[in-house]
């Protein structure tokens, strides 16, 4: 008996290390370090359905995934922040996040754009959520000055001292069109940030496609990050409009490198939430059911985590 047990446990042995070693003959296709992803949870966001977050709820829950992120229009469809806490309860998910929408820095409207914000924040807690993600937009019809990101910062920062008084952090989504579309322009905002207020919330796709390395940003600002979008984009060739030079697809599908995302934020021993997201479904035979269950299967087959 003692024979035949230590024979079996040499053989799994063998048969680990001759899986470790193919693995790692492929390039790309290394296996993350099983305990890569043990602090990373995966959530999904439902920007996919377009204002259905009923339907993206029992969708999401469906396919396991254990957090999710709404956008503000949710305040409108619920009557009140329990009867979403109530319904995510019910589906066992846990509302990660809340997309606020635009930070503006025009000195004329920063009473007014702080008062929505944190109104938003106050139903985000309520609802029992934990992160607010705002986003900007580049200046239209004017240069941009070294003196916008500092303002973004400083609005940033503002922002994120009401927010903390209420119990909710805050991020900056990185994104395209706005002031931090670029990795130098993501630099000064963060420059301009007080890092206890306010801190990065990474999409690396908006990254990638602003011409950035979405690993080595998670490594530059991992002291710094709140929580992720994990997304994938193509570009297309060809398309001379900027908007149609790219589009956002299901993650495998595109040139974003989501092995090394991961294995990055093993590296810096990231722990916490990260978002699968995807605007819109990419053939409009599927739902957007379909689409995240592509996603999530990337993530289980290829990558080997467990949504």
């Amino acid at each position: 008996m003692l024979f035949r047990r230590a024979r079996r446990e040499f053989l799994a042995r063998m048969g680990a290390m001759a899986a470790a070693t193919l693995a790692s003959s492929l390039p790309g296709l290394a296996a993350l370090a099983p305990e890569a992803a043990t602090d990373i949870h995966l959530g999904y966001a439902a920007i996919t359905w377009g204002g259905n977050d009923r339907q993206a709820i029992e969708d999401i829950a469906a396919l396991g995934f254990r957090g999710i992120q709404l956008r503000a229009n949710c305040i409108q469809e619920f009557r009140s922040a329990a009867e979403l806490r109530d319904l995510l309860a019910k589906h066992e998910l846990e509302m990660v996040a809340l997309s606020s929408g635009d930070l503006r820095i025009d000195p004329a409207v920063e009473s007014e754009e702080i008062t929505k914000h944190v109104a938003n924040a106050k139903f985000l807690r309520d609802a029992g959520g934990v992160y607010l993600q705002v986003i900007d937009q580049r200046p239209r019809n004017r240069p941009i000055t070294a003196m916008d990101y500092t303002r973004l910062g400083q609005l940033l920062t503002e922002l994120g001292k009401r927010t903390a008084d209420l119990g909710i952090s805050l991020g900056y989504h990185n994104h395209m069109g706005s002031l931090g579309e670029r990795p130098e322009e993501i630099d000064q905002i963060m420059q301009a940030v007080d890092p206890r207020y306010a801190k990065l919330e990474l999409d690396v796709a908006h990254y990638f496609q602003g011409g950035g390395d979405p690993a080595m940003a998670i490594k530059k600002y991992h002291d710094r990050l709140l929580f992720l979008h994990i997304k994938d984009v193509e570009r297309l060739p060809g398309k001379a409009a900027a908007k149609q030079s790219y589009r956002f697809v299901e993650l495998g599908q595109g040139q974003v490198d989501i092995p090394a995302i991961f294995n990055a934020l093993h590296d810096v021993n990231f722990h916490g939430w990260a978002i699968v997201e995807l605007d819109e479904v990419t053939d409009k035979t599927r739902m957007p059911k379909d689409s995240a269950a592509i996603s999530k299967k990337y993530l289980e087959a290829r990558l080997k985590l467990k949504v």
